[in-house]
């Protein structure tokens, strides 16, 4: 069905837009239920329509002043530019042409649709509208006005567009004197009632809603009920229902119209808006779902999951596909094809055990569960993928027994996790399905080490580490990482490849921090993954010297600075900077027969690792003193090094 209408209106709430798509579940994955993301999107709505006989899909940006044309797929094939405004689209009978509403250039634009260019631009004498467009009896009829102040309006696309006849308003006479439509009204064809129109009102004031014969190319009004609000309570949307007897509301209420009347008769589950397909079918929007009710149904025949808002629908005529515009408020939407709507989706599960052992039988089971009867004998593909096989492996299909249910054996070659995928191809009436189930097939444990853990090194020492793997099944490559201790620096593969004929694989590495290795070992359809670390310590580069000191003497074995009592004593340190980092200086004095610490404390290190500690003079004679430059892991600000005491530096006091 050509769906010309454009709501302007919207009486859902985001609340219950949430809450809808929050209550829709999915049982299970049904094959092509909707394409992929489409290359077709709009800024803002301006209408949607499908043509049948070149097997394109049109839709208007009214923001972007274009109509985009896509296949039935939803792909993009081209975009016609220039159509001011378009707030809606219509396809002549025969497929050749699509006909825009130019709301914003007030003039109905006839497009080529094979070629996408336009050939005819026909000025509608109002500086309000076309707003809404429809192709019925050979004729173009668009909607326009305000305020009670709207018609409708007709080209007759035989005539050129110069010619003043061509476009001919005012053609909606009123049944009854000023009781006709306060706004543009909306606008409903349908293939299967050709000649017919139904138009409801698109404002706020009324819900009027009208049918009118427009086959002899004059209108004729069928039905028409004044907006009393006495059937619908507002109108956003309206549908004409194949069979000649009823229109569709809103997605929800069917009015039927006999003697000139409207009357209630029937609804569908409550909806906001719909496409009838040329059999009566229904696509129903309702929050975040679209549904398929057979005509008079009850309960859809399947449902879709959709965006929280879809300003337009479309059939194809054929039955074979749904179009909808889903996005957000306010756009921008995107061309979604949903297929096969008028299949019933089977449930299928597929159950499995958790865990299995390789090269042992497991068994797989579920049931195929249909609304309606499954064919005598009906089979189900099976498909292996493991990492013998990643692409996945055909394995016999199984037959669905009497009540639906099935089960196969199989064995696993391979380790790791197993899919099997279960599938159903569908029938007339039923959609493809399919399912899967998982299982975590055993596999081996490596043998894998890594030498020199828990090791300590001096700054700078280049070691040699050697990851060993034992007799594995087809993989031999190892993979050794150096992640050193720091935030800024990265961890880094520092070789990758197969072990030697003894199972090892080495790498050297100049140690200048704590760092932690890794062995790594991917696995393979037999052995586990595994990963061995090893940690190594690397002591920070530090020294210390005395400067200030008038002699150099040993006393006994030992060196020592010899100062004046008045002279100032300086400890020159150097360490290996890291940024906050603080060095640990310590001092000592001789007495009683031993060294004992009077001092220690912790200085910030500057970024040249420089630093001069001014010690001053000790003021007085015959002392024996020491000092050293420590770093300790966690205390002197990081824990990129492991502590090192610095060796210490002797002072003797004299007069």
């Amino acid at each position: 069905m050509k769906n010309t209408t454009r709501a302007r209106r919207r009486t859902v709430s985001a609340a219950m837009v949430a809450v809808a798509m929050g209550a829709s579940v999915l049982t299970a994955s049904a094959a092509g239920t909707a394409s992929a993301a489409s290359a077709v999107t709009v800024t803002r709505d301006g209408g949607l329509a499908v043509d049948a006989p070149l097997g394109r899909v049109f839709v208007g940006d009214e923001a972007n002043n274009s109509v985009e044309a896509a296949d039935t797929s939803g792909n993009l094939i081209g975009t016609v530019p220039g159509i001011t405004g378009v707030t809606s689209l219509a396809v002549s009978d025969d497929g050749s042409t699509v006909y825009a509403a130019a709301f914003g250039g007030n003039e109905i634009v006839a497009i080529d649709a094979k070629t996408l260019t336009v050939t005819a631009r026909y000025v509608v004498p109002t500086t309000k509208g076309p707003q809404y467009v429809a192709f019925s009896g050979g004729k173009v009829w668009f909607t326009y006005g305000d305020q009670w102040d709207s018609n409708l309006g007709s080209v007759d696309p035989a005539k050129d567009p110069s010619d003043p006849t061509a476009v001919t308003m005012g053609q909606f006479t009123d049944p009854y004197p000023n009781q006709g439509f306060w706004n543009p009204a909306l606008m409903s064809t349908n293939p299967a009632e050709p000649g017919v129109i139904a138009m409801a009102d698109s404002g706020m004031s009324t819900d009027s809603e009208g049918v009118l014969d427009v086959s002899s190319g004059t209108p004729k009004v069928v039905a028409f009920h004044f907006g009393d609000y006495s059937l619908n309570n507002g109108i956003d949307d309206i549908q004409l229902v194949p069979g000649g007897t009823q229109v569709l509301i809103n997605g929800t209420n069917r009015d039927a119209y006999a003697n000139g009347k409207f009357t209630p008769d029937g609804s569908y589950p409550q909806g906001q808006s719909a496409a009838v397909a040329p059999d009566g079918t229904v696509a129903q929007v309702a929050g975040g779902e679209i549904s398929v009710y057979r005509p008079a149904a009850s309960v859809p025949l399947r449902s879709y999951a959709a965006s929280p808002v879809t300003p337009s629908l479309a059939w194809a005529p054929d039955e074979s596909r749904i179009y909808a515009l889903e996005g957000q408020e306010g756009g921008p939407f995107t061309l979604r094809v949903l297929t096969d709507p008028t299949k019933t989706v089977p449930t299928l599960t597929a159950s499995a055990p958790s865990s299995a052992t390789r090269g042992k039988a497991l068994t797989v089971k579920g049931k195929l569960s249909a609304a309606t009867a499954l064919p005598a004998g009906t089979r189900l593909a099976v498909t292996r993928t493991d990492l013998d096989s990643p692409q996945g492996k055909a394995l016999a299909p199984v037959t669905v027994n009497s009540d639906g249910t099935y089960s196969f054996t199989d064995t696993p070659p391979a380790g790791g996790t197993v899919t099997y995928t279960v599938s159903y191809a569908g029938s007339g009436a039923l959609a493809a399905v399919s399912t899967s189930a998982k299982v975590a097939v055993s596999r081996t444990t490596p043998s894998l080490t890594l030498n020199d853990n828990n090791q300590q090194y001096g700054y700078g020492t280049t070691v040699t580490f050697t990851a060993h793997l034992g007799s594995e099944y087809k993989n031999k490559v190892v993979q050794i990482w150096a992640n050193p201790y720091g935030g800024d620096k990265p961890n880094t593969e520092l070789k990758s490849g197969t072990v030697n004929s003894s199972g090892n694989l080495s790498v050297s590495l100049r140690l200048t921090r704590n760092t932690t290795l890794s062995a790594v070992y991917a696995g393979d359809d037999r052995t586990a993954p595994r990963t061995v670390t090893s940690t190594v310590y690397t002591r920070v580069w530090e020294s210390g010297s005395l400067s200030g000191q008038y002699r150099n003497a040993k006393i006994g074995s030992t060196e020592y600075a010899w100062f004046h009592k008045n002279s100032d004593a300086v400890f020159n340190t150097t360490m290996m900077y890291y940024p906050g980092r603080k060095e640990r200086v310590d001092f000592q004095v001789y007495s009683g027969g031993s060294w004992r610490t009077t001092n220690s404390q912790y200085f910030a290190l500057p970024p040249s690792g420089d630093a001069k500690i001014n010690l001053g003079a000790a003021g007085q004679a015959n002392i024996k003193a020491r000092i050293r430059v420590v770093y300790v892991q966690g205390s002197s600000g990081d824990d990129v090094n492991a502590t090192n005491n610095g060796a210490w530096q002797y002072l003797n006091i004299t007069n």
